[in-house]
């Protein structure tokens, strides 16, 4: 079971890793519902994967779709890592349950409001966050903080950015500058959670449609990344460290750091400054970075809820 079971509004881009973050999140945290955003493939691609999922779950929340593109920027994708879908590798089911609105920002500001003291988990790039804020700055107020799976010290998408920011690193900068606390899970953790051959076995062997799907998924997901990498033995399977920061903390390691965004420049748009100076005269901390985490451990909990979801 869980550490603790924070209530949290999970906003997505799914996405192979984003499915495992709602999985993790089904299980784990008073899910309160789930926001979708252009990202690892198209809005319309992101929120049927998410209704996907919400089926094979059997979950009762609310799915609501975002923005479309980002805030300044042109809108990009990750068909190159997620196939053109964002869950290319598992014959999907047809969702059946509809989508419940199109304002997924509204809905972040109404839910905090009703939940005082709810989180906000964000897997996807920030713009449905960015936008909440602008519509409604008082959020900060009522939220206990944001756990984003994000930034780092190195990039994927370009050397110095991860993709989530990359996509959009002006609403990035709203939410990091926001004063709102802040968990980030980086690249520099994400990278030690590997979906390796053996452990995407686990899940094959947990039988059941759920299992299937994901393991298929998985297989799919580790040998791009093995293609594509020199030094991964699976995918890294990013996005649900951003929510067992908060439901299984004791997982990570951490340190308090500054951590800026970069929005612009053709070598540094998206890029997370994270201060790792000891110089008395620093900035402040405005985030809690994982800096490494107990991936075998880690597993386990995700290996426990997608048994516990099968039915």
């Amino acid at each position: 079971m869980s550490e603790s079971t924070p209530a949290i509004i999970l906003d997505c881009d799914p996405g192979h890793d984003d499915v495992v973050a709602i999985v993790a999140a089904a299980r784990h945290t008073d899910l309160l519902g789930i926001t979708t955003v252009a990202g690892n493939a198209p809005l319309d691609r992101t929120t049927y994967n998410a209704r996907v999922m919400r089926d094979l779950l059997g979950l009762e929340v609310e799915v609501h779709s975002g923005a479309a593109g980002p805030l300044v920027v042109a809108p990009a994708f990750a068909g190159y890592v997620h196939g053109e879908s964002g869950l290319d590798g598992a014959e999907l089911p047809e969702p059946t349950t509809p989508l419940d609105g199109t304002d997924a920002a509204r809905f972040i500001v109404d839910t905090i409001h009703a939940r005082p003291g709810c989180h906000l988990v964000v897997t996807g790039p920030m713009t449905n966050i960015a936008l909440a804020l602008v519509q409604d700055p008082s959020i900060r107020d009522d939220l206990a903080g944001i756990s984003f799976m994000g930034g780092g010290t190195f990039g994927n998408r370009t050397p110095t950015a991860e993709f989530n920011i990359w996509a959009d690193p002006h609403a990035a900068r709203v939410v990091v500058d926001s004063g709102i606390p802040l968990i980030m899970a980086g690249l520099d953790v994400t990278h030690q959670f590997q979906a390796t051959s053996d452990r995407i076995d686990r899940v094959r062997a947990i039988g059941g449609p759920l299992a299937t799907v994901l393991s298929d998924l998985f297989t799919f997901f580790s040998a791009n990344y093995r293609e594509r990498h020199d030094d991964l033995e699976g995918a890294a399977v990013h996005d649900p460290l951003a929510v067992l920061a908060l439901t299984h903390p004791s997982l990570f390691s951490v340190a308090e750091r500054f951590v800026a965004v970069v929005d612009s420049g053709e070598l540094t748009r998206g890029m997370t400054v994270v201060d790792r100076r000891t110089l008395v005269d620093r900035p402040a901390p405005n985030c809690r970075v994982l800096e490494t985490v107990d991936a075998p451990a880690a597993w386990d909990v995700i290996v426990e809820a997608i048994a516990a979801a099968r039915g």
